[in-house]
Parts: structure tokens; C-alpha cells; sequence
């Protein structure tokens, strides 16, 4: 998704004193800004279209496996599609973030506005993440159609705390997927690369936890995976160290892309 060319008119004009120039910006001051023409950059995005529509089909036929008479009224199984799910989405929605104005030439035009390597991250996320928040949104019809069918009472409560744990973690899919995009001028790569660092994290920890029988000590190791993290959310406990985590590795990958592009930068 390009957008600095637009972000660079929208930000303010530098000022000039006796001949130099002086940037006056304040922390992330122009970082709305970029956030905004980012998120209007996937409405007008045909791959955003195909994710979005490929996401919600998957989500709808998850949740017509539960929506069925004689069943309880629970999202959790649809919480845990949902997660393998953006898996997958998120790397496709990310990958031309910073790699495409690496491409296109416009990240040598960044370079000369008045606007910092964290406005664009901080940014671009924020965008990113508020595009996911879209993303989710048509998803609460289901509980709506749970509310009205069902002949049992819906606990809203483990529905809240699943889509805050939700929200956690695509914030976290979404800042890697940003710096994987932020190390290569090529989308596809931003998101292959994207796609496995979020299976070590996420997929590959489950799939083991599942399958294998594992010494107490790699049990351990396990739980510390994303999905497991996660599940607790899906099930209606909202943990403190699971908030911190996701919130700590989430700024962590956003440090790592400001990094790279001050590197970058430089050379």
C-alpha cells in the first residue's frame, strides 16, 4: 500500500530559517496522518478485497459448524479459526506495506519529508490494525444470531475477552508482518517470510503441544507459544502476563522495523 507520496502533502511544510531548514515535528505527531492514508489505502486495494472476503467465508463456515441446534452458544472454537485464520490474512494484507515504497522509489522520498521512522511504523500499524478491527467487524453478526436463536443464555463475557485477545494478537501478526515487509523491496517475500516467523510462533508450537509427548521442561517451552497464550482469552480469562506479552513482542517487532528503516536509511 503506497502511501507516502500522499502523506507527504498532507503533512505540514518544513520552515526555513536564514537559508536552513528546520523540522519542527512533536513524537509521532504525523503518525494519524500516515495511519489514516493507510487504512484509506486498503479500501482501494484489490488484494485487501480478496483477503477480507476469504477470511470471512472461512469464518462463516467455522461458525456454521457450531451454530447448530442442541449445541451450546460458544465462539470458541470460531475464536480459534479466526487466529489460524490471520495467520495467513495479515501477511497478505502487510506485505506491500513498506516493501512496495522500497519498490516504487517513495521511501527515498520519505527520507526527505518531515516525518520520522517511528511516524511511518507507528503509523502504518495503526492503520494496518485498524483495517483488522474492519476485518473483524462483520463478525459480530454471529453473536447476534447466537443471541437470537439459541434457546440458552450467551455469556457475553467470554465473547468480549475473545476479541480483545483477538485484537492482541493480529496487533502482534501485523507488527511482524511490517518488519518483515520493512527487509525486502519484494511483497511476496515480505509475506512468505511473514507467514513462517508467525507458524514458529503460533502453528508449529500447537501442532507439537498437540501431537507430541513432551518432558515437562518443553511443555513449557510450548505454552509459551502465541495460540496457547490465546486460548485463555477464547475462553473467557483475561490474563494480566498474556496482556503484557502480547503487548511486549508487539512493540518489540515495531522497534526491529524502526531499526531497520534508520539502517537503511543511513547506508
Amino acid at each position: 500500500m503506497s502511501t507516502m507520496t500522499q502523506t507527504q502533502s498532507a503533512v505540514e511544510p518544513s520552515k526555513s530559517t536564514g537559508g536552513a531548514t528546520v523540522r519542527k515535528t512533536g513524537l509521532l505527531a504525523k503518525a494519524p496522518i500516515i495511519a489514516r492514508r493507510e487504512l484509506f489505502s486498503y479500501f482501494v486495494s484489490p488484494m485487501a478485497y480478496v483477503a477480507m472476503t476469504l477470511f470471512l467465508l472461512a469464518c462463516g463456515f467455522a461458525f456454521w459448524q457450531d451454530f447448530k441446534p442442541g449445541q451450546p452458544a460458544l465462539m470458541r472454537h470460531l475464536f480459534d479459526w479466526m487466529l489460524w485464520f490471520l495467520c495467513f490474512v495479515v501477511p497478505m494484507l502487510c506485505m506491500g506495506s513498506i516493501s512496495q515504497e522500497w519498490a516504487s522509489g517513495t521511501m527515498e522520498m520519505m527520507m526527505t519529508a518531515p516525518v520520522t521512522d517511528s511516524d511511518v511504523v507507528v503509523g502504518k500499524f495503526m492503520g494496518a490494525i485498524s483495517f483488522v478491527c474492519v476485518l473483524l467487524a462483520p463478525t459480530l453478526v454471529y453473536v447476534i444470531m447466537m443471541a437470537s436463536f439459541s434457546t440458552s443464555h450467551v455469556d457475553l463475557g467470554p465473547i468480549f475477552s475473545g476479541y480483545l485477545g483477538m485484537i492482541l494478537a493480529g496487533s502482534l501478526f501485523v507488527a511482524v508482518s511490517l518488519f518483515c515487509s520493512s527487509l525486502t523491496r519484494s511483497q511476496m517475500v515480505a509475506a512468505v517470510s511473514a507467514f513462517a516467523i508467525l507458524a514458529v510462533i503460533t502453528i508449529i508450537p500447537w501442532l507439537v503441544g498437540a501431537w507430541a509427548t513432551l518432558p515437562d521442561f518443553w511443555r513449557v517451552v510450548i505454552n509459551q507459544g502465541v495460540y496457547a497464550r490465546y486460548a485463555d482469552f477464547s475462553k473467557g480469562v483475561i490474563d494480566l502476563g498474556h496482556v503484557t506479552f502480547f503487548v511486549l513482542m508487539t512493540a518489540a517487532f515495531l522497534f526491529f522495523t524502526v531499526k531497520v528503516l534508520e539502517s537503511r536509511r543511513w547506508k
